[in-house]
C-alpha cells in the first residue's frame, strides 16, 4: 500500500472513548515506581549480600537488566503521562534520564523529533539504532553484555562526554534550539561528573560496587530493554507516514510488559502519543481492527525482523511485506 499524506494517517476512534483513555493518573505512576524500584532495590542488595560468590553474577545481571528498563520510565515521564502532575513527571524523568544514560535536554528534543519524522532518513531520524544497509555485527552487539565498550565511538556515553567538553554534535544542530544548548551541555556535564565521582569511590574504596552499582549497568543490563525496544521499527518501512507500516506492535507477557510500561503497544503510542502507557491495551483493543495483527511474543517478532535485517544487508530497499485494512 503506497501512502502519501500530509498528516499522520490515524485510525478512527470514538472520541468520548479518546478522551476517556487520555485521562492521567499520579496513582498508576506511583504504582509503576514503587513496584519498579522495590524489585531493582532487593536484586540490588543480593547482588551486594553474595559478592564474592557466583550468585552475585546472577543478581547482577537481573538488577542491571532491570536498571536497563528505566529505560520505559525515562519515555512515560519525558511524555508526561506517567502522572498526571508535571512536577512529578519531570522529577522522575530526570532520574530516569541519568539511570537510561540519556542526557534529558537532548532526549527530550530528540524523541519530539523522532515522533515528527518516525524513521525519515530526510529530516534523519536519530532514534532509529538499526540503519539500512544493516550492519549485522554491530545489530547483533546490542545484545552482548559490556559490548558497549568495544563500539564506544558509537555510544551514548561518548555523546554526553562530548556534549560536556562543548562539541556541537549533529544531534544538538538539528533537534536542540540554539538557546537550549547550553543547557544539555550543562546537563551532560552533570552525569560525566556523577560517573567520575563514582569511579574514584571504586578506586578509594578497592571495590568494584560502587561501579557495578551506577555506571555499569548500561554496558552490562541492556539486554532485555534491547530485545524489546528493537521490536519497535526494525526492518520496517521509512520515509512513509503511516505508523502501520513503520512501527511494530508486540504483545508480551506480563512481567516483559510491566518492565517495558506497555510500549510494546508502539503503533497506538506513535499513533495517539498523548494516551498513558497504562491506557494503551485498551486502545489496541479499540483500534486493532485497522491495523496489521500484532506479533505475539519476542519470538514472533524477531522471526520477522532477523530475516528482514539479513536481507537488508544486502539489499537496502528490502520492505517486510506488509497489508493494512483499507
Amino acid at each position: 500500500m503506497d501512502v502519501d499524506l500530509d498528516k499522520w494517517f490515524k485510525c478512527d476512534i470514538d472520541k468520548k472513548e479518546f478522551k476517556k483513555l487520555c485521562k492521567k493518573s499520579d496513582w498508576q505512576g506511583f504504582k509503576h515506581m514503587l513496584i519498579y524500584f522495590s524489585f531493582l532495590a532487593l536484586f540490588g542488595y543480593l547482588a551486594y549480600a553474595t559478592w564474592g560468590t557466583w550468585w552475585s553474577l546472577l543478581f547482577f545481571l537481573i538488577y542491571g537488566n532491570i536498571w536497563g528498563c528505566s529505560d520505559a520510565i525515562w519515555h512515560e515521564t519525558g511524555h508526561r503521562t506517567a502522572f498526571k502532575s508535571k512536577f512529578w513527571n519531570d522529577f522522575f524523568y530526570y532520574i530516569a534520564s541519568f539511570m537510561d544514560n540519556f542526557e534529558p535536554i537532548r532526549w527530550r528534543y530528540s524523541h519530539y523529533h523522532h515522533h515528527t519524522y518516525t524513521i525519515f532518513n530526510d529530516p534523519v531520524d536519530f532514534e532509529i539504532h538499526v540503519k539500512k544497509p544493516t550492519d549485522l555485527i554491530v545489530f547483533f552487539s546490542h545484545y552482548i553484555p559490556f559490548s558497549g565498550f568495544v563500539f564506544f565511538k558509537n555510544s551514548l556515553q561518548w555523546e554526553t562526554i562530548k556534549h560536556a567538553f562543548g562539541v556541537t554534535t549533529e544531534v544538538m544542530k538539528v533537534c536542540i534550539p540554539e538557546n537550549e544548548r547550553s543547557k544539555c551541555r550543562w546537563s551532560a556535564r552533570s552525569h560525566v561528573f556523577i560517573w567520575i565521582v563514582t569511579i574514584f569511590c571504586s578506586i578509594y574504596f578497592q571495590s568494584w560496587l560502587p561501579v557495578l552499582f551506577i555506571v555499569l549497568p548500561n554496558f552490562y543490563g541492556k539486554t532485555l530493554v534491547m530485545l524489546m525496544g528493537l521490536t519497535q521499527h526494525a526492518g520496517l518501512q521509512e520515509d512513509i507516514k503511516d505508523h502501520r507500516l513503520t512501527t511494530r506492535t508486540v504483545y508480551l507477557n506480563p512481567i516483559f510488559s510491566f518492565l517495558y510500561w506497555h510500549m510494546e503497544y508502539h503503533v497506538e503510542h506513535h499513533m495517539f502519543p498523548q494516551v498513558p502507557s497504562h491506557n494503551l491495551k485498551k486502545l489496541h483493543a479499540l483500534i486493532k481492527d485497522q491495523m496489521p495483527p500484532a506479533r505475539k511474543g519476542l519470538w514472533g517478532a524477531y522471526k520477522e525482523i532477523i530475516p528482514a535485517l539479513v536481507k537488508q544487508a544486502k539489499d537496502p530497499n528490502y520492505k517486510i511485506p506488509l497489508a493494512v485494512p483499507s
